[in-house]
């Protein structure tokens, strides 16, 4: 256990994000994503499990650490509904909220449709699979840099 790093950042974890460069993704999904599979075909070839744990919770201990890229017009990407893409779940507003205070600032999120997604997700840096249990619970975030 270390002092201000939430519980929930794993050690492989915390060593992919140490890993990762700008521009690099984090694909962050729910339990229904075919998470092992995609993350075969990713950078890493590695799936973090985070046991009990939604993606929101999950996304709100990553983004502690994790920099959102600021030279994309959209450093986080999410799977849009199947069969309505502009609706709004509560999982994608709460996402909204989650960006937006690890940023200070109100962060555009693009839709992508769900195929897209899956092939986005392929060349991602790691995928992290959550126990999230409301559907289209899934993300990508763009690693950016710390400006000191």
């Amino acid at each position: 256990m270390l002092k201000t790093i939430s519980p929930i950042l794993t050690p492989e974890l915390l060593t992919i994000l140490a890993e990762m460069g700008h521009g690099d993704d984090l694909v962050l999904v729910d339990r229904n994503f075919p998470a092992e599979s995609t993350a075969a075909e990713t950078t890493t070839g590695q799936c973090v499990q985070l046991a009990g744990v939604g993606t929101t919770e999950a996304a709100r201990a990553i983004l502690s650490l994790l920099p959102l890229d600021s030279y994309v017009d959209a450093p986080v990407r999410l799977m849009e509904v199947v069969g309505d893409p502009k609706a709004y779940p509560d999982v994608h507003r709460e996402m909204q909220e989650v960006v937006d205070a690890a940023e200070g600032k109100s962060i555009t999120i693009e839709r992508v449709e769900r195929f897209a997604f899956y092939d986005a997700a392929k060349t991602a840096y790691a995928v992290v699979r959550t126990t999230e249990a409301r559907p289209h619970g899934c993300f990508i975030f763009k690693k950016g840099v710390i400006f000191d």
